[in-house]
């Protein structure tokens, strides 16, 4: 092992090295070059274990995707602080804002690098006059739905208020849709004079586009916006993203939200960029921003290995890395997921598993109004759909009682990972893999 792999690992991390040589690289996507000799590559996936993941290709086939890199602590403040000054479309932050007026920087779920971000919002604010006594910071609770357990615990924000959505006295009246229904949004929002809407913008595998995550709506709005969207999802799948949009961009329009700072995660989590503009215009900067997210990748590999941005999270991170790999495996083929200490699968998922019959499940589920029962169901129905004849198989903490309950492949250490990349004929691996969307190469 040379001097190098004495640095710090962290979860997700790619390592690409040829036989021979000393040199590392970083790459989103390495092939061989045609005309090169079959070399032996060697990638290590660091998964949260202490030592990583060592997979060799005998013949060069194999492809790897390693998350963007990122910036924190101030290097992110000043990210921040850049897009914020200086938009690529639009005025600053502060044309937005006049001496007097009561801002209300609006957290929407779990954003990365958050206390970093919001310091460099409150310094432009009170640089354009506003008083720090006029800046409030509120955070709403992530919506969770793809989470489905424990949720990787983020940063404090100093001096935040936390917007309850179960609170109905925390909400105001803001308007009605268009089937007349009233639309109540937290108060603090409804009665500000400037709104400065802050979230990610990334992408979910398991739903196969960009995040539900990062917005207003619902958010900011009450349990049962919530949960009528998990049961809409639950039921219609991305049937149900069409009438999410419209939401969103109806309490976009009814706010009057101009500021919107749009956040790309990075590798590890950190920030990779920073987009500040209209809502629209934004949205459209950060996804470009995050097309890093979407590797073009051979969709015909006969093994995925794939690692998840919290290796100790929700089983819902397990269903997205599912979802990603199988777009780059072809039918019948393996997938492995390596992690550490992840939450147990739910009782529906496992009673699927075990031979219920799936829309009866969903069914069930949904009636019970449990949004526990219900983001179980969906995670369930999303599984099935990506999986489809694939095999699955865990390299994690749990059991192997529990993991063979599941009809999941036991891998017992990371040896057996190992062999299996060894044997196939054209392997992937995707670090990370519950944050990324892999596309077909052309």
């Amino acid at each position: 092992m040379t001097a190098s792999c004495a640095k710090p690992r962290v979860a997700g991390q790619i390592i690409l090295r040829r036989q021979g040589s000393d040199k590392m690289s970083f790459s989103p996507a390495l092939r061989r070059p045609p005309t090169a000799p079959p070399p032996v590559e060697t990638i290590a996936l660091e998964y949260g274990a202490d030592e990583p993941l060592v997979l060799e290709s005998l013949d060069g086939g194999a492809m790897a995707f390693a998350a963007p890199p990122g910036v924190v602590g101030a290097e992110a403040r000043s990210l921040v602080m850049e897009a914020v000054t200086a938009p690529l479309h639009g005025p600053p932050l502060t044309a937005h804002v006049v001496p007097g007026d009561r801002v209300v920087i609006a957290v929407a779920g779990d954003v990365v690098q958050a206390p970093a971000v919001v310091d460099a919002i409150l310094e432009c604010l009170v640089s354009a006059g506003v008083a720090e006594s006029d800046a409030t910071v509120l955070e709403g609770p992530a919506l969770g739905f793809m989470a489905s357990g424990r949720v990787a615990a983020q940063p404090a924000i100093a001096s935040a208020e936390a917007f309850d959505p179960a609170v109905d006295a925390a909400t105001s009246y803001l308007a009605a849709d268009e089937a007349g229904r009233p639309l109540h949004l937290a108060r603090a929002l409804v009665d500000a004079d400037v709104v400065v809407a802050v979230g990610e913008w990334g992408f979910s595998p398991a739903l196969g586009g960009r995040s539900i995550e990062g917005e207003l709506w619902p958010t900011f709005a009450r349990a049962e916006c919530r949960r009528d969207l998990l049961v809409a999802l639950t039921r219609r799948g991305r049937g149900a993203l069409a009438d999410w949009k419209s939401g969103m961009q109806e309490i976009a329009w009814q706010l009057g939200v101009c500021a919107n700072l749009r956040l790309v995660r990075g590798a590890n989590a950190s920030l990779a960029a920073a987009r500040f503009g209209l809502p629209d215009e934004a949205s459209r900067q950060a996804r470009q921003s995050a097309a890093a997210w979407c590797p073009a990748m051979d969709p015909m590999a006969d093994l995925a290995v794939a690692s998840l941005s919290d290796p100790d999270g929700g089983f819902g991170a397990i269903v997205a890395a599912a979802a990603a790999a199988a777009r780059v495996t072809r039918p019948g083929g393996t997938i492995c997921i390596a992690c550490r200490d992840i939450e147990p699968a739910g009782v529906v998922f496992t009673r699927w598993r075990q031979g219920a019959p799936l829309e009866g499940l969903v069914h069930e589920a949904v009636a019970t109004h449990d949004p526990v029962l219900i983001a179980d169901a969906l995670l369930t129905r999303l599984f099935a759909r990506a999986l489809d004849d694939r095999r699955l198989v865990l390299l994690s903490d749990l059991g192997e009682e529990i993991v063979e309950e599941l009809e999941f492949g036991y891998a017992a250490s990371a040896e057996v990972v190992e062999r299996l990349a060894h044997r196939a004929e054209r392997f992937v691996v995707l670090a990370e893999a519950d944050r990324c969307l892999p596309k077909a190469i052309d």
